[in-house]
């Protein structure tokens, strides 16, 4: 059965979760009764409001959360928490959508130095947000990144403004404040200002410079091309290629949705290995172009010889079997050709794929009939592992 997620759900929990992070309340049942209720209220004594997506605490808008190499899931920092219950500002409500987007494709290029590009390579390494991109995306973000200088007391963003840039630490120390109120500080590297630019929403901090520095700067309309759109397509297309999969038919949409945000490409040329037999399993792999070979040896047999036994082509998949059966990789893979695969890691796996282990379970009965059709008996077949 398929299950529409109602409108709205989603930005409702997230607020409902940003405000239990903040407050901590020792009686979360209790919290949540207030705080729908005093939601609700809300809602009826402003019914011209146009669609309030939730509360918050404090005046200001949702901050953006900090990001640092110690802290990859957030950006600019929580305002500090305060009691009693404030309605969201409306200006931030509205959010970027990549289907709707037409016109961003044009490149942007900043010449630069080779120091300048080896810094700058330096600096968005640790970066969470650039993570996904295939190298020649990752190059046009260097392309079209821009350097400025900071001085000391310089202000970067200003709470409250509009969002022009998304900003990449290079050097330099820099004091963050909300509703003027030091909440935290950058050292040296980090990044801030993507969310004002991915959900339309004014700056939610103040970034101020506390010594000179450099920073690499995108400009709002590159980082939604790049960054966002990017990763909506690449959404898009794992998602199909889920979709292609039989064995993952059991599960339901927003289950294979969890399953493509979690995938990340990884590219293999003429011969290379991407599986070994007998090593231990970390992932699984969906092809997304090329073909693979997978081959097994007998350890019984003096000789060593690699026997092939089956291939893939585009839509496959392989690797599972170890990770359900938690035992070493009873094949090896090889890459025929260059071959591009989507790969989930063993974590991921765990926590999606659970709908799915019975049916990977009774794949295992026919992968070891396959090998008892090469090797000729059921014990050799357990010899391979």
């Amino acid at each position: 059965m398929n299950f529409e997620i109602p409108t709205g759900l989603t930005d409702l929990l997230q607020d409902f979760t940003v405000a239990v992070l903040k407050e901590r309340p020792p009686n979360l049942k209790q919290f949540a009764a207030d705080y729908f209720a005093k939601l609700n209220e809300q809602n009826n004594e402003e019914e011209d409001d146009d669609k309030p997506r939730g509360v918050r605490f404090g005046g200001s808008p949702n901050p953006e959360p900090m990001q640092t190499e110690d802290d990859e899931d957030s950006d600019e920092p929580m305002e500090p928490p305060t009691r009693g219950f404030t309605r969201r500002q409306s200006v931030s409500a509205e959010r970027y959508d990549p289907a709707d987007d037409e016109d961003l494709d044009e490149k942007v290029v900043y010449p630069k130095t080779d120091e300048q590009r080896q810094r700058l390579n330096e600096a968005v390494k640790h970066i969470l947000l650039f993570r996904s991109l295939e190298p020649e995306q990752m190059q046009e973000v260097l392309d079209a990144m821009f350097e400025k200088k900071v001085l000391p007391d310089e202000h970067v963003i200003d709470q409250g403004d509009d969002g022009d840039n998304f900003y990449v630490i290079d050097s330099g120390k820099y004091d963050i404040f909300v509703n003027g109120n030091l909440v935290g500080n950058y050292d040296t590297n980090g990044s801030f200002g993507e969310l004002a630019l991915m959900y339309n929403m004014p700056r939610a901090a103040t970034i101020v410079a506390t010594t000179e520095g450099t920073l690499w700067a995108m400009d709002r309309q590159t980082f939604r091309r790049i960054v966002l759109k990017t990763a909506f397509n690449k959404r898009k297309m794992y998602e199909q290629l889920i979709e292609g999969v039989p064995v993952l038919k059991a599960l339901e949409i927003y289950e294979r949705q969890n399953v493509a945000d979690a995938l990340f490409s990884k590219t293999f040329e003429e011969g290379s290995c991407i599986i070994k037999q007998g090593d231990d399993a970390d992932c699984m792999y969906f092809i997304e172009d090329g073909e693979c070979r997978v081959t097994v040896t007998n350890k019984a047999d003096p000789s060593g010889e690699e026997v092939e036994v089956k291939r893939y082509n585009k839509g496959g998949y392989f690797g599972e079997l170890a990770l359900v059966t938690h035992k070493p990789r009873a094949a090896s893979v090889y890459a025929v050709g260059r071959v591009k695969v989507a790969v989930l890691d063993v974590q991921a796996f765990e926590r999606l794929l659970g709908p799915c282990m019975e049916i990977m379970k009774r794949n295992i009965d026919e992968y070891e009939e396959q090998l008892v059709q090469v090797f000729g008996s059921k014990a050799n077949v357990h010899d391979l592992r």
